[in-house]
């Protein structure tokens, strides 16, 4: 390997750390098949399942963690006390309707 190209070497621990885990994985899983904890088709799902997660091949998984981040990040928000958007346009309607208000009782008769 060579030691100029990083990227090239990372890559490479990379995939062997997925088949190290892909590996052990499939020897638990044939352990608990053995042993009747799990179903041999319950086996293949799983291992299937955690494959595809780490080759990032779940996009209702990613879809289901990007809402969870906006929902944590809106409590986050809502507890520091920076309002919602919804909340600015409420206040924005609000003001413009005082303005207009004032401009009609200042206006000269």
């Amino acid at each position: 390997m060579d030691a100029v190209n990083p990227l090239q070497q990372l890559l490479l621990r990379g995939l062997g750390t997925t088949t190290l885990v892909a590996d052990r994985l499939r020897g638990v899983t044939q352990n608990w098949v053995s042993s009747g904890r799990l179903d041999p088709n319950q086996a293949s799902a799983l291992v299937d399942d955690v494959l595809k997660a780490l080759r990032g091949e779940t996009p209702e998984l990613e879809e289901q963690m990007g809402r969870n981040l906006e929902r944590n990040r809106d409590n986050l928000l809502q507890e520091l006390g920076v309002p919602s958007q919804k909340e600015v346009d409420e206040l924005r309607g609000r003001i413009d309707r005082l303005e207009q208000q004032l401009r009609q009782l200042n206006r000269p008769e």
